[in-house]
Order: C-alpha cells, then sequence, then structure tokens
C-alpha cells in the first residue's frame, strides 16, 4: 500500500481558498514510484464548489492526496510521465491510504473523472501554448 513519508506543512494565503506548502511533501505509490510535492507549492486542495462544502469540504481525509493531485495536474503528470487519467488513479490511491470514507473517495474521483479536463487543459495552455 501506499504511504506518505510526512504530513504537509501548510500556510494560509490571504485569499482564504489557497494554501502554501512549506516543505517539501512525498507520497510514495503503491508501485513505489514517488511524488515529491516541492516546498512553495500553492494547493486549494479539493476543487469543490462551495454549494457541496457541507458534505464535501476541500479539505478532510482526502486533503493529502488533493496536494498530490493538484500538484500532479499543475506538472501535467510531472511533464506527461502520467495521463490524466493515470493522475486520477493516483489520487484515488491517496485517498485510499489516507483513509478516507468510501462514497467520498468515489465521488471525488468521478468528480475528477467528469470535469478535471478544465484545470488540465488550463496548464497545458500555460505550458504548451
Amino acid at each position: 500500500m501506499g504511504f506518505f513519508i510526512n504530513n504537509p506543512v501548510l500556510e494560509p494565503l490571504k485569499d482564504g481558498e489557497r494554501w502554501l506548502l512549506k516543505e517539501t511533501f512525498t507520497y510514495v505509490m503503491n508501485n513505489g514510484n514517488r511524488i515529491d510535492v516541492p516546498f512553495n507549492f500553492i494547493t486549494d486542495f479539493a476543487s469543490v464548489p462551495k454549494l457541496f462544502w457541507n458534505i464535501l469540504p476541500p479539505w478532510g481525509k482526502y486533503g493529502r492526496a488533493a496536494i498530490i493531485h493538484d500538484y500532479l495536474y499543475f506538472t501535467l503528470g510531472l511533464d506527461d510521465i502520467y495521463s490524466r487519467k493515470e493522475c486520477d488513479k493516483i489520487f484515488l490511491e491517496a485517498m485510499v491510504t489516507s483513509g478516507a470514507w468510501r462514497w467520498k473517495r468515489q465521488i471525488m474521483y468521478y468528480a475528477v473523472r467528469l470535469f478535471g479536463w478544465f484545470a488540465w487543459n488550463k496548464y497545458k495552455r500555460r505550458t504548451k501554448g
């Protein structure tokens, strides 16, 4: 099973919605590959519409997995090592590792499968023009 080497050390930004990572944060996947999110990376945790925050807030047991997922999308799968679908599967795996309830991780996973292409394409336009 995958594991987190450490817990994220974060500082809230003035906008009240994003957080700055103050130390490198690392997840080791089931297959042994590592994802190192560098310090100074900015995350908004899970991009859940505010309407649903009572049921699925942006943070929770899946919060660490959301940071990993944000970073994978930001780097476009660490510059094309992983496809968007693979990044979403890593998110699901990390949510299992974090102990997120099954129903929550299923909703989160299917939400990124259905709507994650918006963010993915935003980052793709930024890096590839």
